[in-house]
């Protein structure tokens, strides 16, 4: 009994550690810092941090709508809340 308990407390203790696959190397020639830019609330109640501008924009209404440009993600251009 005593062999079983030696055995199984061995093998829980003694596990094999499985190698960390090599991690790619970060070209720091092709990953450039931001220039400038701002955080920006946008109309969605999201932050965007934008590089351009702030800009108006003429609305279908007629009145004129304030957006930052030049945004992170697919955006180029995101209204932002007043």
């Amino acid at each position: 009994m005593k062999a079983l308990v030696t055995l199984a407390l061995l093998l829980s203790i003694t596990r094999p550690q499985v190698p960390l696959p090599p991690r790619a190397p970060v070209d720091r020639a092709t990953v450039r810092p931001r220039k400038g830019g701002r955080w920006y609330f946008a109309e969605t109640g999201h932050a965007v941090f934008c590089y351009g501008p702030v800009m108006f924009m003429p609305q279908v209404t007629g009145g004129l709508q304030r957006v930052a440009t030049f945004c992170n993600g697919d955006r180029s251009m995101v209204p932002l809340k007043d």
